[in-house]
């Protein structure tokens, strides 16, 4: 699986799925990453595809299996390019939000990837 930490005027793009995964409700956009493909690509492709924003990966932040889902994930910090973000896939979506630093610790209690929790520390106004 890959996610996509796309931060836009200060704030973080968050999904809530309609099935969630255990605790996880509020995520990042993220799926599966196709055979033959990069995991970048995987992180670039969701958010088109859940939310309609055109983004474009920067920098791979790191990866881990996930100690709510056991998934092996990787982070990918992405850069929004274009698009007005909304519920595209309404299938897997249930809503989304653009959560403010301060806001994160509401939308994930049990905290962030530690690499993922300091891009956002840097690149969020707190």
């Amino acid at each position: 699986m890959a996610a996509a930490i796309v931060v836009h005027e200060g704030r973080v793009l968050m999904v809530r799925r309609r099935v969630s995964e255990g605790q996880l409700s509020w995520q990042f956009p993220a799926g599966e990453v196709e055979p033959g493909k990069e995991r970048e690509d995987a992180a670039v492709r969701e958010p088109q595809e859940e939310t309609g924003l055109t983004v474009m990966a920067v920098k791979l932040l790191g990866e881990r299996v996930h100690p709510k889902t056991g998934r092996l994930m990787s982070y990918t910090a992405c850069q929004m390019l274009g698009g007005t973000a909304h519920v595209a896939d309404t299938e897997e979506l249930a809503e989304l939000a653009w959560d403010a630093h301060g806001d994160i610790p509401e939308y994930v209690p049990y905290g962030l990837f530690e690499s993922v929790q300091e891009y956002l520390d840097g690149a969020m106004p707190s």
